[in-house]
């Protein structure tokens, strides 16, 4: 038997990008256990397209307003009973129909593994590339770099092992997860799986975001010089992406082959 994969995809206000999602989720070879959305937008747009189409018999919903993206992803973790949870935020979606089959297979075949994760596809600059790295414990000091939540498939036991996610955070509650299971067992898939789509991370949050995930890392860990080293040089490639001759030199790394580094 396969395992049972629950999708959660929390959305606000943004039905088109969530059609785009469902869309993704609809015509995997293998389909999900269920299919949570997390609706927690301030109009009916949403509540008003699920309830007047069709769907799958796979996909639940709630409708109301949230405390957060982590709250959100909470009351999705909470709903799900399968054996593994993936985060599949509106927007998003996988790269292929093969997706959960390919996953299903994987954790079939390792039984041992508790979480895993794979490349994946987005645009930096302008410039569509595929990244992501084998996770490495000694490199958490480098935060989420290279590392998605919506390329991790977690079994939903870690959540009943280290908790949701924490609500007190806005940008790096998925880098405050990975912290907790970090010595749980993981592989890594070396091809993409999911697509991470524009926008998703504004100039101010990543900033933010930054700020948080050294916070988070100093509660686990401690004091990390490598940490600050390694913000300031984000910082520095973040300001520099940004700038008017950023799109050029990203393409130019991309030309190199060295997206991914």
């Amino acid at each position: 038997m396969p395992v049972k994969i629950s999708i959660v995809t929390i959305c606000f206000n943004n039905l088109e990008e969530l059609k785009t999602t469902c869309a993704s989720v609809d015509k995997q070879t293998l389909a999900p256990f269920e299919h949570w959305i997390i609706d927690g937008s301030s109009n009916n747009a949403i509540k008003q397209y699920l309830e007047s189409t069709v769907q799958p018999s796979y996909r639940k919903w709630i409708n109301e307003k949230d405390n957060g993206i982590a709250d959100a992803f909470n009351k999705g973790v909470d709903r799900c009973s399968g054996d593994i949870i993936n985060m599949l935020n509106a927007a998003d979606y996988y790269l292929d129909s093969d997706v959960l089959s390919t996953v299903s297979a994987t954790f079939d075949q390792n039984p041992e593994i508790a979480w895993l994760h794979s490349k994946y596809q987005l645009q930096r600059g302008g410039v569509w590339v595929v990244i992501g790295k084998p996770f490495e414990q000694s490199k958490l000091y480098r935060g989420m770099r290279s590392l998605s939540h919506q390329s991790m498939f977690v079994k939903k036991e870690l959540h009943t092992k280290y908790g949701n996610y924490d609500t007190e955070l806005r940008n790096a509650m998925d880098y405050d997860f990975v912290c907790r299971i970090a010595q749980e067992p993981v592989l890594f898939l070396g091809k993409p799986l999911v697509v991470f789509a524009p926008g998703g991370t504004t100039y101010t949050n990543y900033l933010k975001a930054m700020k948080e995930g050294r916070m988070v890392y100093e509660k686990y860990f401690g004091y990390s010089f490598k940490l600050i080293l390694w913000q300031f040089r984000l910082r520095v490639l973040h300001y520099l992406l940004n700038s008017p001759v950023g799109g050029l030199l990203y393409k130019i790394k991309v030309g190199l082959k060295m997206e991914n580094v």
